[in-house]
């Protein structure tokens, strides 16, 4: 393995730190087998496979099909899908991206033009692209309409001739070769027949790895998600920071139901706002458009770099509050809290809030605290530098060098307790990737949780990590003779 592919492969090492960490790593014992695929291997950006086609098509079936498990929305009518919805699936050892997108119709209004342009933008994004037609129907002068739209966007294209459940269906597929797009895959999404042959196509129309690489390229807008339980201020907050009524709002909870995009300019900088539905105490509970709602507010935040935390500073801390800066800390994203409704407060209620985060926020006593008033625009100015310290927090790097000058020291000063007669030994570490800093630790034996914790809390103190999770996973070195 070169040094150049250790430095992509292993994390975010460069290739004199992954040199070095590989001479220590020989040094205590371990095998090149032993460290393989550090870190960095689930980080690798996916090649992305497009699945187009007017409504009613099955393509979320296909996608069903394709990612073998039922997590497309699927229903016997048309337009169920809506939004541009992504899956990992792997075909014969390659994992690929699928994006699902709803179906694209010619002159539509309203939602449903929404819908098609959320199409055309999935076939502007893809690597490549799976156009779907109905055999049982044959090309209509929509699947016409869209073919001229791949075509403009240049991607490669593999055509699947879907609902063909047996030979007699065969021929009716064979027409669509007049659409110019080549050979056509006759497919049964529902049964699964013709499936594996349509997937090694489209292997061949993927590139091994896409052009494009995860993060914000320079200069571009850092994203935020505001998140929260429904009714704390997102909507009146965003409004507030954008300086006009962007988004509906109403003493209804639940007003907002997709996530809302805002360009807004704040402290000389650009960033790109997302308002989210506020997330309900059981989203399996809930029903209909506040379920979908729900799931959409998820996906807003795997896309943004920093989460803001909503509470409403008016009332108890409650349990869901709690759940919602859980769920933006296993994403992995830079996390604020903001108490808003701060001017309703009086001196009664602040004693008791501080007693509540002291009691209940203690898992993220390292986020940034900022105090605002959505209504009045109250403090407004420091949420800025608390986003920046954040956001600064969640791509900090250690060389490995000087985290192990500090693990040395550690393990010096507070060995691990003896458990059965041994004392396992952090033996090195790395920084295998930041956004959000993930270590791993090499060790002699087994670390508890209170130990990892420890180490956590230690790590916090000396490099700061204002207002980012820290991920720490650790290796355990296998018994064998030394050569």
């Amino acid at each position: 393995m070169t040094a150049e592919h250790s430095a992509t492969g292993h994390g975010e090492l460069d290739a004199a730190e992954y040199a070095e960490f590989m001479a220590l790593a020989a040094e205590e014992g371990f095998d090149p087998e032993d460290i393989d695929g550090l870190g960095g291997a689930d980080h690798v950006p996916l090649p992305v496979l497009a699945v187009v086609g007017r409504p009613n098509v099955g393509k979320s079936t296909l996608v069903n099909r394709i990612i073998g498990r039922r997590e497309a929305v699927v229903e016997d009518k048309p337009g169920v899908t809506r939004d541009r919805v992504s899956y990992e699936a792997t075909w014969n050892g390659r994992r690929f991206k699928v994006v699902d997108t709803g179906g694209w119709e010619v002159d539509v209004l309203g939602i449903d033009a929404m819908v098609a342009a959320q199409a055309e933008l999935g076939i502007e994004t893809a690597d490549a692209v799976l156009f779907v037609v109905d055999a049982t129907v044959g090309a209509t002068d929509t699947d016409e309409a869209l073919i001229k739209i791949i075509r403009r966007a240049g991607k490669p294209t593999v055509l699947c001739a879907n609902k063909v459940d047996g030979q007699s269906t065969e021929a009716e597929a064979a027409y669509l070769w007049s659409l110019g797009l080549g050979e056509p895959f006759p497919v049964s999404a529902l049964h699964g027949r013709g499936s594996g042959d349509l997937l090694d196509a489209v292997m061949n129309a993927l590139p091994e790895a896409p052009p494009q690489t995860f993060g914000v390229a320079t200069g571009g807008p850092r994203r935020v998600a505001l998140i929260g339980r429904p009714n704390v201020g997102k909507s009146s907050l965003l409004n507030k920071v954008a300086g006009e009524e962007r988004v509906v709002v109403n003493e209804l909870a639940g007003t907002t139901r997709d996530p809302v995009d805002e360009m807004i300019e704040l402290g000389g900088k650009t960033w790109k706002f997302v308002d989210t539905a506020g997330i309900r105490r059981r989203v399996h509970l809930t029903a209909g458009a506040d379920f979908y709602a729900s799931l959409r507010t998820s996906a807003a935040l795997e896309k943004a770099e920093v989460a803001v935390v909503l509470i409403d500073a008016s009332e108890t801390l409650t349990e869901q509050d709690t759940r919602i800066i859980s769920m933006a800390v296993e994403a992995g994203r830079a996390v604020v809290v903001a108490y808003n409704k701060w001017d309703q407060l009086d001196e009664e209620r602040r004693y008791y809030l501080e007693r509540e985060i002291e009691r209940d926020l203690v898992q993220v006593q390292w986020a940034p605290r900022v105090n605002v008033s959505a209504k009045t625009g109250r403090h407004m100015e420091r949420l800025v530098p608390a986003i920046e310290t954040a956001l600064a927090g969640w791509e900090t790097r250690i060389p490995t060098a000087r985290l192990n000058a500090f693990l040395g020291e550690l393990v010096a000063a507070h060995p691990h307790p003896i458990r059965g007669g041994k004392q396992p030994r952090i033996l090195f570490g790395t920084q295998a990737g930041a956004r959000p800093p993930r270590f791993v630790l090499f060790a002699s034996g087994f670390l508890e949780a209170g130990y990892r914790r420890f180490v956590e809390r230690r790590l916090r103190e000396e490099f700061g990590f204002v207002g980012t999770p820290i991920s720490i996973s650790v290796r355990v070195r296998e018994k064998r003779k030394r050569k």
